[in-house]
């Protein structure tokens, strides 16, 4: 193994973080596609018009496809905490339990965080204040 080179069992988590982070995103965005009975029925609960739900399925979708490119997953990561930001606020609003709903989008992005960081060396050390 080179000096520049992740461990194997760090890139592997880091790998197997990120594809349940998109897997969860391809998900969620194949149902608003769809537009689903009980994924419209759920977003009219916290609010949402059915209209929404092609809007924010092809954004959520546009975020996970550039998550899942090497070369975008920073850009598809910080799209995709803004769409999980607005996930956080809307439950929030409407009185969601705390730990199981309001948070979940917190769960979320610290998995999709977690699983880029464990495979960019340099994004790691970014966030943990160790940057050249």
């Amino acid at each position: 193994m080179n000096a520049t080179a992740l461990p194997r069992w760090q890139r592997r988590t880091g790998v197997a973080l990120s594809g349940l982070a998109t897997a969860f995103f391809a998900l969620d965005a194949t149902g608003k596609l769809l537009r689903l009975e009980p994924v419209l029925r759920g977003s009219a609960e916290l609010g949402w018009p059915a209209t929404a739900a092609v809007p924010l399925g092809v954004l959520l979708l546009i975020g996970a496809a550039l998550y899942a490119l090497p070369r975008t997953a920073l850009i598809g990561a910080i799209m995709l905490t803004g769409f999980l930001g607005g996930a956080v606020a809307t439950h929030y609003r409407v009185g969601s339990p705390l730990f199981t709903h309001v948070l979940f989008g917190v769960y979320v992005g610290v998995i999709m965080w977690a699983g880029l960081a464990l495979r960019r060396r340099e994004l790691r050390a970014l966030m943990t204040g160790h940057a050249r």
